[in-house]
């Protein structure tokens, strides 16, 4: 997928106060750079003045590498896959990582069992499931996982559309889905990608015409989900 530069900047946004870095923060820097979560984890922090902590390719595998470095680089962010987080929570150590401020869990589901683990064992720090193709710039919504939420709900959200960006429900003819009804979801906004590099074809399939916008030559992208 072409994304334009706004949309390629943008990083994976949460919500005001949670979103904010500092000179006094340090992000980890995990992700292969074949995936586009590795987008923001680069840029992020460049203009803010925080520390870019690089970790070394395949450390993860290592037993008690991630706690070590969380702790002796006083990482404030870090994104894990969720499969990856409960490994993260089997090892030693986690809860000594208290300069840890923001977990960004994203690229695969995220299991209710390890959110309120994670909540429970490291209360000082915020965790948000994000949802997002590659597609749409990397994310398009977050969802906070507090204790009180995760206690309200039988699986961990989506979340809700960040700022600049909108998920619509369709059926089959682009039609709205009433409250409760099943549809693929569409996504519109700031972070759609131009297209797929020479698929013409595919693009065209993909990304499609807004039919609910008064914008000209606005589209929305078919997720293929559910």
């Amino acid at each position: 997928a072409c994304a334009d530069s706004p949309g390629a900047r943008r990083p994976g946004r949460l919500d005001a106060k949670d979103d904010r870095l500092g000179a006094d923060h340090a992000v980890l820097q995990m992700t292969p750079a074949s995936f586009h979560v590795s987008v923001w984890e680069f840029f992020w922090p460049l203009p803010t003045g925080a520390r870019l902590v690089l970790a070394k390719p395949g450390g993860h595998k290592g037993a008690g590498y991630l706690p070590d470095l969380l702790v002796s680089e006083r990482i404030t962010t870090a994104h894990f896959v969720p499969s990856m987080l409960t490994v993260f929570l089997a090892e030693d150590g986690v809860e000594a990582a208290t300069a840890l401020l923001r977990v960004i869990c994203s690229g695969e589901e995220l299991p209710l069992a390890s959110a309120a683990d994670f909540a429970a064992r490291l209360p000082w720090c915020g965790l948000h499931n994000l949802y997002g193709p590659t597609e749409a710039a990397i994310d398009v919504t977050a969802w906070a996982c507090e204790p009180d939420r995760l206690a309200q709900v039988t699986s961990v959200p989506i979340g809700a559309p960040i700022a600049n960006l909108r998920l619509h429900v369709l059926d089959a003819s682009g039609a709205q889905c009433p409250v409760g009804v099943a549809g693929e979801l569409h996504i519109d906004g700031v972070g759609l990608a131009r297209g797929y590099h020479r698929l013409p074809a595919l693009t065209a399939d993909k990304f499609v015409p807004d039919l609910h916008s008064d914008e000209p030559g606005a589209r929305l992208y078919r997720t293929g989900d559910l």
